[in-house]
């Protein structure tokens, strides 16, 4: 069913939660409308003393105040840190940003971390909770659609290098996600487009039902209908919640989640970060994953142009930047976090809706590369 044939589909969703099982550490994702505002979407198992809103300069003017307010109703102190906004802050810098204000506080162990941004907030957030006094708890509020279908769910947090994506970080979890709908109504039409990357990958990843869906309902996420914004964060949060269940810290399962992420890290760290967004990347490295799969003989033909014709749809890059040569991104690759001793590991299709990680040639990987680079 096309769920955007309704016109009463572009209105108030209702709340629904999925459970990322996790033992001990299990968590719900909150998905709905109109829970930012709502007390009850902030519930957390453990209280706190103070709240502590970590945003940036452009999310925390829009969101920070009314989060605020709900947090007061809860925490007897909640203080605001306002970051600079992009993929270019998520450094050392940023985070002893936040280290210090927790520190000039006095903030004890019972503090609880709000994450009130997009990935790059989350991931900072996190990781800071994972070191300020050895663990305090923290909350995650995405408020990009990349956000809540990929980054805030499963306990990924991190800081970039300059010679690498993500490559100082822990794994530490969230006690809670809320990802309310209602905020992407503010989100830039690049970044909803950067968000669809981490939903198409979903598909061949894990259920081809779903990559059917997304081809039928891309016009109306792209129109932002709250129907179909729903079920793709839905579906791809339950995804990846199967995902992260079976394998917490990738030391298996889930590296099928990178998708497409070793030529786009590749890309974002080659071209400097900020210059392309992540989802950006990750569309471009997806139509780069589909090649090689069917050059690795897995996949046919038709799936490469079926993925580039959907990236493209959703409004993405299909082709590399010009000024990245191909021995360029395979010395980048190399030190990527999910390089093996050297060795290069790419997430490829192994049949529709179902994934794998393999080696392949230097050789081979360049002319794929090079195969998908704009002249």
């Amino acid at each position: 069913m096309n769920i955007a044939s309704s016109p009463a589909s572009v209105g108030r969703v209702d709340p629904h939660t999925v459970r990322i099982d996790l033992g001990a550490r299990s968590y719900d994702i909150r998905i709905g409308s109109g829970l930012l505002d709502d007390a009850a979407s902030w519930h957390v198992p453990a209280g706190g003393s103070a709240a502590v809103v970590v945003t940036n300069e452009t999310v925390g003017p829009l969101y920070a105040e009314r989060l605020t307010r709900v947090l007061e109703q809860r925490f007897s102190r909640v203080l605001i840190v306002a970051l600079p906004d992009g993929e270019a802050h998520k450094d050392w810098t940023s985070l002893n940003r936040i280290f210090d204000r927790l520190l000039a506080e006095g903030c004890d162990r019972k503090t609880v971390l709000y994450a009130l941004g997009g990935g790059v907030i989350g991931d900072m957030t996190g990781f800071a909770a994972a070191c300020y006094m050895r663990g305090v708890p923290f909350v995650q509020i995405p408020t990009t659609l990349l956000a809540q279908v990929d980054s805030s769910v499963g306990g990924k947090t991190a800081i970039n290098h300059p010679l690498g994506k993500n490559m100082i970080g822990a794994f530490y979890q969230p006690r809670l996600v809320v990802a309310d709908l209602d905020v992407l109504d503010t989100l830039p039409d690049r970044e909803l487009s950067a968000g669809l990357a981490e939903v198409i990958k979903y598909g061949p990843i894990a259920d081809a039902d779903f990559l059917a869906w997304i081809e039928a309902n891309l016009d109306a996420l792209l129109a932002r209908d709250k129907a179909a914004l729903a079920h793709a964060v839905k579906r791809s949060c339950e995804i990846k919640a199967w995902v992260v269940g079976q394998d917490e810290r990738e030391s298996g399962l889930r590296a099928i989640l990178n998708f497409g992420h070793t030529f786009g890290h590749a890309i974002e760290a080659g071209l400097g970060y900020g210059e392309w967004l992540h989802g950006e990347a990750v569309g471009c490295g997806m139509v780069m994953a589909s090649e090689l799969s069917a050059r690795l003989g897995l996949m046919p033909a038709g799936f490469v142009d079926r993925m580039r014709r959907l990236v493209e749809r959703a409004r993405l890059p299909v082709q590399g930047p010009a000024q990245l040569s191909a021995p360029r991104y395979l010395e980048l690759m190399r030190i990527d976090k999910k390089a093996e001793a050297g060795a290069i590991r790419f997430v490829v299709i192994e049949g529709l809706g179902r994934a794998g990680v393999r080696t392949a040639p230097d050789e081979l990987v360049a002319d794929v590369i090079e195969a998908h680079t704009a002249a």
